[in-house]
């Protein structure tokens, strides 16, 4: 008889876990994993990698989740391989080979291709993709044997520098680093460079390296997160607030910060911004975003009392504060 499984009792978690995702994995597997080693109620991830790509992935817990939509629109840099010369089904080392072709071109070649592909750039989305299409997922499709048609989409390539390349041997390749916006495929972006080379080609490496503000060295793995006991998986996780750099900052005494949870709009010498991040005072907290029109301070996302309460108990430097109020 198999031995019963553990329960897990999840408790409230709140903030920002910077995970370096393995390879293998994809996006909400390693939530999952991370959520129960977190034991957090509630979790969620800002923009999803591939199974096939490791690197940066923010996961949000608790009133962080509120924020992660904020997230969505950061820019992202990867570092990526393209395989030249073998393109695939899926535009991955993960699909069947489609077709084999000669690798001819030059250096030159290479730097010039890549000029072109800087700026803002027209690309079709992948039919191994989550893009949806009447409510259904392109790879359902592909996995269907079929193809249906997609709208072209509008994306800018920042930055595209090429870190090493091999034109001759067994396995020639360029290896790759590109800042692009958000909505960017990697996979097409390599399959249409290789493309224009003349021989085709596939991705058979994909890093996230930087996402928004947040950079691979911030990062903990999932195994490092496995070896730690439970105050430091707590200790490794970034406050709700980093999810909104470069907001204008207010802070409101008690009376207009109670009000200003109620939803109700503060009066002050604020100038019009869409961006704010509110505080209270004493001790300083997290209420929520804002944004101010004509002197007004608007409600924007909020955290619950209940939620402020917990970040609060939850923080060393509060923590004497609230002790002293009670």
């Amino acid at each position: 008889m198999n031995a019963p499984r553990t329960r897990v009792q999840r408790r409230p978690v709140h903030g920002v876990l910077l995970l370096d995702k393995p390879l293998g994995l994809s996006s909400n597997q390693a939530l999952q994993k991370a959520k129960w080693l977190l034991r957090a109620e509630k979790g969620g991830h800002t923009g999803t990698l591939d199974p096939l790509a490791t690197g940066v992935l923010p996961l949000c817990f608790g009133a962080a989740t509120k924020f992660s939509q904020q997230h969505l629109d950061a820019d992202k840099t990867y570092e990526t391989t393209v395989r030249l010369g073998i393109k695939t089904s899926t535009a991955d080392a993960e699909g069947e080979v489609i077709a084999v072709r000669e690798v001819s071109c030059s250096a030159g070649m290479v730097v010039e291709v890549l000029d072109r592909f800087m700026g803002p750039i027209s690309q079709v989305p992948p039919m191994h993709s989550a893009l949806k299409k009447d409510g259904k997922a392109l790879y359902e499709y592909a996995r269907e044997g079929e193809t249906v048609e997609r709208e072209a989409r509008n994306v800018v390539i920042h930055d595209l520098d090429l870190l090493d390349m091999q034109l001759q041997g067994d396995a020639p390749f360029l290896r790759l680093r590109v800042r692009c916006s958000k909505g960017t495929y990697i996979r097409t972006l390599g399959e249409d460079i290789a493309e224009a080379l003349g021989c085709g080609g596939h991705l058979s490496a994909l890093r996230r390296v930087v996402t928004g503000p947040f950079e691979e060295a911030q990062c903990v793995t999932l195994s490092a997160l496995e070896n730690m006991d439970e105050s430091q998986r707590i200790a490794a996780m970034q406050p709700v607030d980093v999810l909104l750099p470069g907001y204008t900052e207010v802070c409101l005494d008690s009376e207009n910060a109670g009000k200003f949870l109620s939803g109700v709009r503060r009066r002050g010498p604020w100038n019009d911004c869409d961006q704010v991040v509110v505080y209270g005072e004493h001790p300083r907290a997290l209420l929520g975003t804002a944004h101010v029109h004509g002197g007004e301070l608007i409600p924007g996302r909020l955290l619950s009392p209940i939620e402020i309460q917990q970040i609060l108990e939850k923080s060393p430097v509060n923590a004497p504060l609230l002790a002293e109020q009670v």
